[in-house]
């Protein structure tokens, strides 16, 4: 294989690694201090690619892109908000099957009050970023190089958040211990409805920005949800640093199994491959810790 063509489908993969990441990242947060595995994450991705697509085409031009990710970031972010006060404070501390009962029930909620409003057609919208770069004769999508770009800063943001501030000290003890937190004069009730919020509006935003690049309906929630827990699970759970090594793994996995016309229907379960590996080897994943 030339040099070009594997530098195009390295690019690829990263570009895809970028958007399941962030997406990624806001189910392990939720995970992480919360210990709620949440069935309506795909559903929130969801939601804010299609509302992002309705108001880029409504503004129209590359201006649109704006609104249309604070907008659609905030429907995520406040149906997260409801999610989490109506629903899953009813469920805390149950065993995970009632909790998935619960959040999967939400999905089929939302996915179908998605179908009424939007209908069950794919829509698409221009991309914010026009054009192209030639690199060792291949071209390369410049919005797929600002969505990797986009999800480095994502990604260093949310670092800084959960080692630089008090919000992410506190997720953090609420990880190792909420009762011994609750009671230091933490509000722990509205910590887990921030930890849940902040999780859907990264669903919210992995959602706007693909949007761009592909076609949405309401049925794209299912297949990034799929491809989201395997990331958490062989980054590990509640971490950011492993969602975002497993986000690289299963991009470059998927846009490499693609390179070959004979493999490409079978890319999706090279990473169930890598998955079984990394749950054999470390079955808590790469970067997660070993629960007591």
């Amino acid at each position: 294989m030339d040099p070009g063509k594997l530098l195009l489908f390295a690019t690829g993969g990263l570009a895809d690694a970028a958007y399941l990441f962030i997406v990624a990242a806001g189910l392990s947060l939720v995970f992480g201090a919360l210990r709620v595995i949440n069935m309506a994450h795909g559903s929130l991705y969801m939601i804010a690619a299609l509302v992002s697509v309705v108001v880029a085409n409504r503004v129209g031009g590359a201006i649109g892109f704006l609104p249309s990710l604070l907008l659609a970031v905030l429907v995520a972010a406040a149906l997260g908000a409801v999610i989490e006060t109506t629903v899953l404070k009813r469920v805390y501390g149950h065993e995970h099957l009632v909790q998935l009962l619960a959040t999967y029930a939400v999905a089929l909620i939302i996915g179908g009050a998605a179908r009424l409003v939007f209908g069950p057609n794919y829509r698409t919208t221009t991309s914010p970023i026009q054009g192209s770069l030639t690199i060792l004769g291949y071209s390369y999508s410049a919005y797929s190089l600002a969505m990797i770009v986009a999800a480095v800063l994502i990604g260093a943001g949310m670092y800084g958040l959960m080692f630089r501030t008090t919000l992410g000290r506190n997720i953090r003890a609420a990880v190792s211990d909420s009762e011994l937190l609750n009671a230091s004069g933490v509000n722990v009730t509205l910590l887990y409805t921030t930890v849940f919020v902040i999780g859907a509006g990264l669903a919210g935003l992995g959602g706007v920005i693909v949007a761009p690049s592909q076609a949405v309906d309401p049925t794209i929630g299912d297949s990034v949800l799929v491809l989201a827990f395997a990331i958490t699970v062989i980054g590990g759970l509640g971490s950011i640093v492993g969602s975002a090594v497993g986000a690289l793994i299963v991009g470059e996995v998927i846009s490499f199994g693609l390179i070959n016309p004979a493999t490409n229907s079978f890319a999706l379960a090279f990473v169930f491959i890598v998955m079984t590996v990394v749950l054999t080897v470390r079955p808590w994943g790469l970067f997660g810790r070993a629960e007591a």
